[in-house]
């Protein structure tokens, strides 16, 4: 993701223990106080301690002078001293999610890589932290401390949001310690930050900045409506455009990374494309929005509920759907095993379907740093599978994340990314992928698919 979006930025049960063990927390701190002057200050003397800096320990990249590598140069400067990596430390924020579990939820990419991870409270208190979970599709991480005397913020409602209400964003930007800002929720449903994953973004003029990712979005009464994930900054700064992942997406999927340590998404078995009017048109039908069906997979409940090819899914449960980004989004918030009733448009008429999801297959991921390929340290592959970007338009390797100031960025590589060809020999899998790096003399010619474009990078090997 690099249009400079920086900073990118049963568990049932336990979570509504958390909430009833919460403080009872006012809602009617927001007004005029003793000196007469409108004031959000008592609100946020009852959230602030709930907002957590995060300091991340990476494992270091060693990225020694390209000239040192050249024989020529080495002849009048000799070898360099050798001198150990430093580890690379980055840092974030968090918010405590429940005082009693010691639970604290953050983006995935905050604790991305990371060998050590602390968190520091409001009251300065340091403690090591264990991941629970991690998923970076949502960009979503739990982290557990073991701490006493925690103050946690309750969940809002973020599907009762509306465009123009007031919101306070909560962080640590730039390391400078805890911030607080404030404005409106400026659009609802945002996508296309990061198409690798699901994505139904707030967007906010509440000035967010690198440091803040993983922070609290609250709204007027206390309550924890959105994480702060990413912004778009041309310049390098916060220019009023600010994205949070709302509570709608992150609490299902802290519930199953408390339940499992991982998501388990459902999988309805369809490849599907936006109905568009022309398709509408050609189709024969009346929907004005939806997805169209262009694949159905055997033995998926897709198939076993009689769905086809040329179907228009126009409906999900009894709520509109408003085309195919849509419905892989809330389809990949359920889980497997749920069923779901859509509401299906023909050219011979309407029908409502039962479908049972199945389980969508996770694709195993390699680290680069079992290559002896260090311009690709930093970048994790896998097998491509459906969902993923490029999955049923090119053969390849998935890289399914990249980390921020790793060789691999450096080189030019971004999550989502699909590696082609290596020295342009085609690659089917990922043994084939290390195989062919591990054989690379030289230089490594990368073949990429990007966002329907095939890009061309060398790199040392």
């Amino acid at each position: 993701m690099n249009l400079r979006v920086l900073a990118l930025l049963s568990g049932g049960l336990i979570v509504a223990a958390a909430v009833a063990a919460s403080a009872q927390m006012p809602l009617d701190r927001v007004g005029t106080d003793e000196r007469g002057i409108p004031t959000l200050a008592p609100l946020l003397e009852t959230v602030t301690p709930a907002v957590v800096n995060i300091s991340v320990e990476q494992e270091p990249f060693d990225s020694p002078n390209p000239l040192f590598r050249d024989p020529f140069f080495r002849r009048f400067f000799g070898t360099p001293p050798m001198t150990p990596p430093r580890p690379q430390r980055s840092g974030g924020s968090g918010v405590i999610v429940s005082a009693s579990d010691g639970l604290v939820i953050t983006n995935a990419h905050v604790i991305e890589n990371s060998e050590r991870i602390a968190v520091t409270l409001h009251d300065g208190r340091r403690f090591d932290a264990k991941v629970v979970g991690s998923d970076p599709p949502t960009d979503i991480a739990l982290l557990r401390i073991e701490a006493e005397g925690l103050v946690d913020i309750p969940f809002g409602d973020s599907e009762r949001l509306r465009v123009g209400d007031f919101v306070i964003a909560i962080g640590n930007p730039f390391g400078l310690g805890q911030t607080v800002t404030s404005g409106i929720v400026s659009a609802l449903g945002r996508s296309g930050i990061n198409p690798e994953g699901y994505e139904d973004f707030i967007q906010t003029d509440a000035s967010i900045n690198p440091g803040n990712s993983g922070g609290a979005l609250i709204d007027l009464e206390g309550r924890l409506v959105g994480i702060n994930t990413a912004i778009i900054a041309p310049a390098g700064g916060n220019v009023g455009i600010g994205f949070a992942v709302p509570t709608s997406m992150a609490q299902p999927v802290m519930n199953q990374l408390i339940d499992f340590g991982e998501v388990r998404r459902g999988r309805l078995g369809v490849s599907i494309r936006n109905l568009t009017p022309e398709l509408a048109d050609a189709l024969d039908i009346d929907a004005k929005s939806g997805a169209v069906i262009g694949e159905v997979s055997r033995g998926t409940g897709a198939d076993e509920a009689g769905l086809e090819a040329g179907d228009v899914i126009t409906e999900l449960n009894g709520e509109p759907v408003e085309g195919a980004a849509d419905l892989r989004h809330r389809i990949g918030m359920m889980r497997p095993g749920e069923e779901v009733q859509l509401r299906v448009t023909r050219p011979d008429g309407e029908e409502t379907i039962t479908a049972v999801l199945g389980e969508m297959p996770t694709a195993p991921t390699t680290p680069a740093s079992e290559s002896s390929a260090r311009s690709l340290a930093g970048a994790q592959f896998g097998e491509l599978a459906s969902g993923m970007s490029g999955f049923g338009e090119v053969d390849g390797v998935a890289v399914i994340s990249v980390g921020a100031g790793s060789p691999a960025e450096q080189a030019g590589l971004k999550g989502g990314d699909v590696v082609v060809a290596l020295n342009n020999q085609p690659v089917g899998s990922l043994h084939e992928f290390y195989e062919g790096i591990e054989a690379a003399t030289g230089v490594i010619a990368l073949t990429v698919w990007r966002d329907g474009n095939k890009l061309f990078m060398v790199l040392p090997s």
